[in-house]
């Protein structure tokens, strides 16, 4: 009998689906093994409409020691026979449900990945995107987000040194979280999560079961998150984190086991189907073993409960005594759970009866969807710039002060306080600038991290958003004095079946996928979050891009972010301005329009310059014009130095595209006079075009030709009191 819309709903699973399952298996599934598929086959777990999408982007690189798809994240060499390991995930629907505890489980998950795989994890980044915070309930979302960021982050003794912040109305009622973690190891060090060797025991390590994160999985491949209960979202323990960190790391450095899993979406089920998956064996599990801290868990609720911290050991046959000893040693719980067998099959018993037994290649193989990839009609209407502002003369100055404090652009003080960014004595540089440096303990090298992605861009054009996330990411660690080598990625998107968000999530991969080529980088992974709608509302198209860069000598990286006394502001890169997606025409004007366009050529000269200036001193500090254009960061950085700033050279153009356009393949950067020609001479020789715009001045004046004066202490007030009145709730 085919179970109802209600049952399959709750299972992620239509009727077409349902009837493959019940095909495969030459008769119906139970409701274990019903509940086994639909986490298995849910978007969250098989990327059934995104799968083949992703082949497109490129995953083979001389750097490259696991690429994506292969392991709980991606490894790639940085020399000196060290390997970084990164990732980036979303925890999007539990934060809109319970954003305390969703975004704080989002860190630890993405913890777990990192350290599963025998790296200690140095690092945290989070990308993250709230609805307008005029509204008593985004307000609620987003400041529960920020504090369970760093409550997770701070407990668990990992800095939170980067990431981004935007605020748009299409989030409303779905929030963003997107979690990176960064991790480092000696090549000798890497662990597989596979379970192999017939007999070999499996033990379950961490956290008792409980209840919390049942469906969690499939919840996270539906729409609505806020219709869903708060019983799909996990509760996170960091205490619990830290220890397992210290006795897996500690474990690992012996030879008692074959592979380690963390159980994250799915919990039980998708570890081990994951982990036996690899090695083509099967595993047989009994439910009565696993520890409970809830009385009456049936085997259903066992094998789907995502209760946090908790790790699945695929331990040596004979020495799982001395795996449990070390872990008690660390005041961890644990217990034999199962073993390895040749069967190639899932089962699953309680105490002596089988209530679950599916092949494992069934498991692994969920629908793949493909539709047709149609323009939608949407982009006529919006790829046109609005006409010229209706002001005759627009009050530019009142124009830069209204920017200065939107949410998007304001300082974000009010989040970084949130976090410890030193902890781990590795952070050379967090908040200030467009990318973070971690240095490399025992190396004089260093590591610049950064996340980027400009979901505007990507609504106006979905192929060229794409490209120009990836680039604005590479450009950012650029800045640092940093070689961009390889990225993770985090696909936000609305619902794949309706066409515009399939041509949106289509047409951006490619576009990333050109970037990456351009660009020289790699992918080594991340994940897909689908289904990001909230009253039928979609959410821009939001890929994020978690980019690392490599410093060969971590004291030339470029630190700062501040316009210096007596410095020259210089402008490299692309000189025409453009208002496409721009936050001007938001702000300002109450629009989105025009149509986002990348040189991609004059991004690779742009992140190859960089560096060299650099690493010759040139550069005191560098940043990269994002949202609000030249003038806004120009102020930013004289607000930092505490220096007024004279421009007397714009770039053409009108006033309004000069000082406020958004285009990309630009830096500014500061430097002493007697060092600019210098500059000029690198930056021609990689053709890169260079503009002196102006220069610091003691007199704490703002002042852009005449078209712009400021006191500097007015646009202090403004930039660094916009987002935090705006998260309180205060009137501006």
């Amino acid at each position: 009998m085919m179970p109802s819309a209600a049952q399959l709903r709750a299972v992620s699973m239509t009727e077409c689906e349902y009837r493959r399952c019940r095909d495969m298996l030459g008769r119906s599934p139970n409701e274990v093994e019903l509940g086994i598929f639909g986490a298995l086959w849910s978007e969250h777990c098989g990327y059934k409409h995104s799968h083949a999408l992703l082949k497109g982007l490129p995953s083979s690189s001389e750097r490259m020691l696991v690429g994506a798809g292969e392991e709980n994240a991606g490894v790639v060499d940085i020399g000196e026979g060290l390997a970084c390991v990164f990732k980036i995930e979303s925890h999007n629907h539990p934060s809109a449900v319970e954003p305390f505890e969703g975004a704080a489980t989002g860190v630890g998950g993405i913890i777990r990945d990192i350290f599963t795989m025998g790296a200690r994890p140095i690092a945290l980044l989070d990308s993250l995107r709230f609805g307008p915070l005029e509204s008593d309930r985004n307000r609620y979302l987003a400041n529960g987000i920020i504090a369970g960021i760093g409550h997770y982050g701070n407990c668990v003794g990992i800095p939170t040194v980067g990431g981004d912040t935007a605020v748009e109305a299409c989030y409303a009622g779905n929030p963003l979280v997107n979690a990176m973690c960064v991790g480092l190891m000696r090549h000798d060090q890497l662990t597989r999560a596979v379970a192999a060797g017939v007999g070999n025991p499996l033990i379950l390590v961490g956290t008792d079961t409980g209840r919390d994160g049942v469906h969690g999985a499939t919840f996270a491949s539906v729409e609505d998150p806020e219709q869903s209960a708060r019983g799909v979202v996990q509760v996170g323990n960091p205490f619990m984190e830290k220890l397992l960190i210290e006795a897996c790391l500690e474990l690992l450095e012996g030879d008692a086991v074959v592979g380690l899993q963390d159980l994250g979406a799915a919990g039980l089920t998708s570890s081990s189907v994951e982990a036996a998956g690899r090695s083509g064996a099967g595993v047989r599990i009994d439910v009565a073993r696993v520890p409970r801290r809830t009385r009456g868990l049936t085997p259903y609720e066992v094998m789907l409960s995502e209760s946090q911290e908790r790790m699945l050991v695929i331990a040596r046959r004979g020495r799982q005594d001395e795996v449990m000893e070390l872990f008690a040693g660390h005041g961890l719980h644990c217990a034999v759970i199962g073993q390895v067998t040749d069967d190639g099959h899932l089962t699953v018993d309680e105490s002596g009866s089988t209530v679950a037994r599916v092949p494992i290649r069934h498991l692994l193989d969920p629908p793949r969807y493909r539709y047709p990839v149609k323009r939608p009609r949407y982009l006529e209407e919006v790829q046109t710039l609005p006409g010229p502002s209706e002001t005759a003369s627009p009050d530019l100055t009142a124009d830069l002060l209204q920017l200065l404090e939107s949410p998007n652009i304001a300082s974000s003080a009010r989040i970084w306080r949130t976090y410890d960014q030193t902890v781990g004595t590795q952070t050379v540089r967090a908040e200030g600038g467009d990318a973070a440096i971690m240095a490399i303990a025992g190396s004089g090298r260093g590591l610049a991290l950064a996340t980027a992605g400009n979901s505007r861009q990507v609504y106006l054009d979905p192929h060229a958003g794409g490209a120009l996330a990836v680039a604005a990411a590479a450009r950012a660690v650029a800045c640092a004095g940093a070689r961009p080598i390889a990225i993770t990625n985090c696909l936000n998107f609305g619902s794949p079946t309706e066409p515009a968000v399939y041509y949106q999530l289509v047409r951006a991969i490619e576009g990333m996928a050109d970037a990456c080529n351009a660009l020289d980088l790699v992918v080594t992974g991340g994940n897909v979050s689908l289904f990001n709608e909230t009253g039928g509302r979609q959410i821009y198209p939001t890929p994020v891009i978690g980019m690392l860069g490599l410093i060969e000598d971590v004291d030339r990286a470029v630190t700062g972010s501040g316009l210096g006394s007596g410095q020259e502001l210089l402008l490299l890169g692309q000189q025409e301005g453009d208002l496409s997606a721009s936050e001007y025409l938001a702000v300002c004007r109450d629009s989105v329009g025009g149509r986002p366009r990348i040189d991609l050529a004059l991004e690779r000269r742009l992140c190859e310059l960089l560096p060299e200036l650099a690493e010759t001193g040139l550069v005191g500090a560098a940043r990269c014009p994002y949202r609000g254009g030249l003038a806004v960061t120009a102020v930013e950085m004289a607000i930092e130095g505490g220096v007024g700033l004279t421009v007397d050279n714009l770039p053409p153009g009108d006033p309004e595209t000069a000082l406020f356009g958004e285009p990309p393949g630009r830096v500014l950067i500061a430097a002493e006079p007697e060092r600019v020609a210098e500059i000029r001479r690198a930056a021609a020789a990689r053709k890169v075009p260079l503009l002196v715009l102006g220069r610091a001045r003691e007199q704490r004046r703002i002042e852009f030709g005449d078209l712009v004066q400021l006191d500097l202490d007015a646009a202090q007030r403004a930039w660094k009191t916009g987002l935090a009145n705006a998260l309180a709730g205060r009137a501006k």
